[in-house]
């Protein structure tokens, strides 16, 4: 008997509500390493593909928002528990699409996860830091309290695959957003293979939607939805970011320029506080009086 075997080669397709279809146009495109070398077939996302992902993520922005900001950190806390557990084919598969050694891509990985457990603990402490009480004039209490802003176009970072990947992802949803994400176009196998683990990680369907294909073919359809509230820019170079800021200024989109970042470095509150609205509530203390104040 032969000790020969065919190769099971894996089918990658979309996250879109929970659920992995195909493309709807049916189309793929080859996707190689960095030596050009074949890996797969990519789905190839269409503009039908666009609106299901937005309209998945806009039905399940109730329920995330909804969510207590404690049981969000344990689900993006099960989210790193799941990487851990996969953390040899999200190794192999960096290494795979950017071209780095087995070491190198194994410290994009530990990175990687670790920064979904950095953005775990944020959940419920990001509000004390950006809320809190104002001191006003009158007897009044002023409190300002953040909310997320609602469905979020993310342009995931063309050549930081996963780790750029992750830190632009992770704190969008640790707010309470919802977010379609558009994979790294020259490599999209990790992030479509996070797409698995996130099914997996109790994060509910149409939390987190990954189309893969041409970024500005998705792009511009997104960046133009009624339905969108914001988007990052993450993944666009400068040319294609100042048309879709154009397009996302048809409905005061929130807007996160593209910037140069060190994804290995800790990173700060900002792309958290990019995506919340602050909404601010007054009530009165009852009547201040000489003697002192009464409720």
């Amino acid at each position: 008997m032969s000790d020969a075997r065919l190769s099971v080669f894996k089918t990658y397709k979309l996250y879109v509500g929970g659920k992995f279809p195909r493309s709807e146009s049916g189309r793929v495109y080859e996707v190689s390493d960095s030596k050009g070398n074949w890996l797969a077939n990519a789905p190839l996302s269409s503009r039908k593909d666009a609106r299901d992902a937005v309209v998945a993520a806009r039905k399940a922005f109730g329920g995330w928002s909804g969510a207590t900001a404690y049981n969000r950190g344990q689900v993006l806390y099960r989210v790193a528990e799941m990487l851990e557990g996969r953390r040899e084919q999200f190794v192999r598969e960096v290494a795979d699409a950017e071209g780095l050694s087995k070491s190198k891509a194994a410290a994009v990985v530990d990175a990687a996860i670790d920064r979904w457990v950095w953005y775990a603990g944020w959940t419920d402490k990001i509000a004390q830091v950006i809320g809190g009480a104002n001191p006003v004039a009158g007897p009044y209490f002023n409190l300002s309290s953040p909310e997320p802003t609602g469905v979020v176009v993310v342009l995931a970072p063309q050549e930081s695959s996963f780790l750029g990947l992750v830190s632009v992802v992770a704190p969008v949803i640790a707010t309470g957003n919802t977010a379609v994400v558009v994979a790294s176009e020259k490599s999209p196998l990790p992030a479509l293979s996070l797409a698995e683990v996130l099914a997996t990680s109790d994060v509910p369907g149409g939390v987190v939607n990954v189309l893969s294909g041409r970024t500005a073919e998705i792009a511009a359809p997104l960046a133009a939805h009624q339905d969108v509230n914001a988007i990052d820019l993450a993944g666009a170079d400068e040319e294609l970011a100042k048309e879709l800021e154009i397009a996302a200024a048809d409905n005061l989109k929130r807007v996160l320029r593209p910037q140069a970042v060190d994804y290995f470095e800790t990173p700060g509150t900002d792309r958290m506080t990019a995506f919340l609205e602050t909404k601010t509530v007054w009530h009165p203390t009852g009547s201040l009086g000489a003697s002192g104040s009464s409720y």
